[in-house]
């Protein structure tokens, strides 16, 4: 049985165009660094308000809807939980003697890293909207780390309104380029033929890119899993 999410977002659903920030220019410089990672689509919404967010689940994402309580309820496909059996990490050398491989942390090339990051933005690229969201992991400032997620779900987006610490309107202005960015492309499949996937589902962490690519899976809980990762590896890299 496929498990349902339940995301609080508020009652009142106002959709203006006030309520978020569409980036629709090249000369933004959140488009410009996605056009630079290899994103470019029609419509991208940064930061979006979470009602801005239930009502385009409602809109534009199947199976979901909003409750009585003013919660929103959606799927996450097959998957209802993490697959841990699918979490890969890059083995280089200034990684490999921090990571403990095994059966979770599954080692992978960079080059098979590409490839599933190339899979990963020629599906987002096919998207007629695709979601921002940029946030902070961890309180102290001389140590969070700037994660920016792209992801086509608006559940997705939502999540990691809540999971992340949310920037000020002034913080969002300076936000500048993220420490570590999230390519959410689980409604795609990895190709279970390339060498070292074993499956349809790939969740990949590249410690010294600062990237993590989603292939197979739609549970929202991968994304915060791989920033608690990354996080505490550079907390143990920094000496905090």
């Amino acid at each position: 049985m496929r498990t349902m999410y339940t995301l609080r977002a508020g009652r009142s659903l106002l959709s203006t165009q006030n309520s978020y920030l569409s980036l629709r220019f090249a000369s933004d410089p959140v488009r410009s660094y996605l056009e630079k990672v290899g994103v470019s689509v029609g419509e991208v919404f940064r930061n979006a308000a979470p009602a801005v967010l239930v009502e385009h689940a409602i809109r534009y994402d199947p199976g979901s809807a909003l409750l009585d309580n003013g919660a929103l309820s959606t799927r996450s496909g097959a998957k209802t939980g993490r697959s841990p059996k699918d979490k890969r990490i890059v083995d280089e050398p200034e990684t490999t003697n921090d990571v403990g491989w095994g059966s979770v942390n599954i080692k992978m090339t960079p080059s098979q890293f590409m490839k599933n990051r190339n899979r990963a933005i020629s599906y987002l690229n096919t998207r007629e909207r695709l979601y921002v969201i940029d946030g902070y992991a961890g309180w102290d400032p001389r140590y969070r780390k700037k994660i920016r997620v792209v992801c086509e779900r608006p559940y997705h987006a939502l999540f990691m309104h809540v999971m992340l610490i949310r920037p000020s309107a002034a913080e969002l202005q300076t936000f500048g380029e993220p420490d570590v960015l999230i390519l959410n492309a689980g409604k795609f499949t990895a190709n279970n033929l390339s060498e070292g996937m074993t499956s349809d589902t790939s969740v990949d962490l590249h410690l010294t890119r600062k990237e993590m690519v989603i292939l197979g899976t739609q549970y929202a809980g991968e994304m915060k899993k791989g920033v608690l990762t990354y996080v505490m590896h550079a907390s143990m890299k920094e000496g905090c």
